[in-house]
C-alpha cells in the first residue's frame, strides 16, 4: 500500500440484511481492486484473516483454503466490494447483503490486487492481498 492510502470500512446492519461500504484513497490510479469480507482479524500475515467469510459455507472447502465453487463464492453468498480507482486513486463501493453475518465469524475486510474471478474453479479468487482493516461486527 502506498505511504499515506487510507481505507474506511462502514457495515450497517438493515432490515433485510446487512450493507457494507469501503472508501479508498490514495491507491495506485485507474486500477482494479477487490475487496472481501473474511473470517478473522487482520495479523502480522497477510493469510491471517483466513477465508472469505461465507453466509452458506462451501462444505468441500476446509478452513484454510477458500472455496472456488461459484455455487458458494458468489457476491449473494460472499461480500465482495470490488472497485476501480479514478485518476487519483480514490474509490467507494457499497456491497448490500441479505443475511447478517454469524457472531464472531467475520472479522475483517481485505483489499486484493484485482477483482473477483467467477468462473468455476476460481470463483473468489483476487490475487494477493494487499491490506487488511478489522470490522466490528
Amino acid at each position: 500500500m502506498p505511504e499515506g492510502a487510507t481505507i474506511d470500512v462502514t457495515v450497517t446492519e438493515e432490515s433485510e440484511g446487512s450493507a457494507y461500504t469501503v472508501a479508498v484513497t490514495g491507491l495506485e490510479a485507474d486500477r482494479d481492486f477487490g475487496a472481501h469480507l473474511h473470517t478473522d482479524p487482520c495479523g502480522a500475515d497477510p493469510a491471517d484473516s483466513g477465508p472469505h467469510y461465507q453466509d452458506e459455507a462451501d462444505p468441500e472447502a476446509d478452513a484454510d483454503t477458500p472455496s472456488a465453487n461459484p455455487e458458494y463464492a458468489n457476491p449473494e453468498n460472499e461480500v465482495w466490494l470490488d472497485f476501480t480507482t479514478d485518476s487519483e486513486g480514490n474509490a467507494a463501493q457499497q456491497a448490500k447483503v441479505d443475511w447478517l453475518p454469524r457472531e464472531g465469524e467475520a472479522n475483517s475486510i481485505v483489499l486484493h490486487e484485482e477483482h473477483t474471478a467467477e468462473e468455476e474453479g476460481e470463483a473468489g479468487q483476487a490475487g494477493d492481498r494487499l491490506a487488511c482493516v478489522n470490522v466490528p461486527l
